[in-house]
């Protein structure tokens, strides 16, 4: 498959993609995808409080459609470049990886409902290369260059160990890597990459979120005990202490409400009507009997007055 890819301001475009264009999104979670809001605080953090002194791009390897760039995309600097690639709606390379996004993906995975999610919140797109994610082994992204890099493409051993790589080759020294479904039931494959890297490429952990694995090549030290004092300060979360073969880091543990992110251009708020009561609705629901009925109901004879409601009735 060629490498070549459209420019990043210009859409793919194909008419099986735009035929299947969803609405645009108003808020950050209309956008489909797995991205939980545990994961989104982590995201924040690491990309805001722990990075702040820290310059350099973000990669994200494989983006469904656009969830989580989105907000990676909200952490650009001026002077940093987003990365994304994915195969989108291209063929796969080998059978194996074109079952998986049949399986998985089925036909909603397009660039183009990808980048229509993006431009709802950001003004440009990011750099786009729509290739296989085994493109980037080649060098293409400058060694060292990046401060984050989030791996969520194809579930395959070969494909996620090749991914990891390319990651620690772009990575610079102190920089996160980010793996997506390290512990899936339906993702064994993946898990087998990243404690493989753990026990053999020096890959140590930060922390584990139930979808995913946060760790560097640097010393994870600081970001250990940094986030072990945060998380105190998030409502619902807790850390758990864990070590695996030396390897000591935290588990982020309870759940709540995900952080804020601004709405998107395409919001509209609703607006709140005042309630307008009809003179229907502001009469009393029993309305009372004029004053005549009521004194010749209490002054009559009984046997008259059930006359005349037997004739009222029959005449209605």
């Amino acid at each position: 498959m060629s490498s070549a890819t459209a420019p990043a301001s210009s859409p793919a475009s194909s008419p099986a993609a735009s035929d299947k264009t969803p609405a645009r999104p108003e808020q950050l979670d209309d956008i489909p995808g797995w991205f939980f809001a545990n994961d989104r605080l982590l995201f924040d953090w690491f990309l805001g409080d722990h990075q702040r002194e820290v310059h350099g791009d973000l990669l994200e390897l494989g983006a469904y459609l656009g969830k989580s760039a989105t907000l990676l995309g909200r952490h650009l600097r001026p002077d940093e470049i987003l990365t994304v690639c994915d195969l989108f709606d291209s063929d796969a390379a080998d059978d194996a990886n074109s079952a998986e996004m049949a399986g998985f993906y089925r036909s909603t995975l397009t660039r183009v409902n990808f980048e229509q999610n993006y431009l709802a919140f950001h003004d440009r797109l990011p750099e786009i290369i729509q290739a296989p994610t085994s493109v980037l082994a080649d060098g293409r992204i400058p060694a060292g260059s990046c401060r984050f890099v989030h791996v969520d493409a194809s579930h395959l051993y070969e494909h996620v160990a090749g991914d990891i790589q390319v990651a620690r080759k772009a990575l610079a020294p102190d920089g996160v890597i980010v793996l997506d479904d390290y512990r899936a039931e339906h993702t064994p494959e993946v898990a087998a990459a990243a404690w493989e890297a753990v026990f053999q490429h020096g890959l140590h952990p930060i922390c584990l979120s139930s979808q995913k694995f946060y760790g560097t090549w640097g010393d994870p030290e600081p970001a250990v005990t940094a986030l072990r004092a945060v998380v105190g300060t998030w409502p619902g979360r807790h850390t758990i202490d864990t070590t695996i073969a030396g390897e000591s880091f935290v588990r982020l543990g309870g759940n709540g409400e995900p952080p804020a992110f601004p709405a998107s251009r395409f919001h509209s708020p609703s607006v709140l009507r005042p309630t307008i009561r009809t003179a229907q609705e502001k009469a009393p629901a029993s309305p009372r009997r004029p004053r005549l009925r009521r004194v010749a109901a209490d002054l009559l004879p009984p046997l008259v007055v059930r006359a005349v409601k037997r004739r009222r009735r029959r005449s209605s």
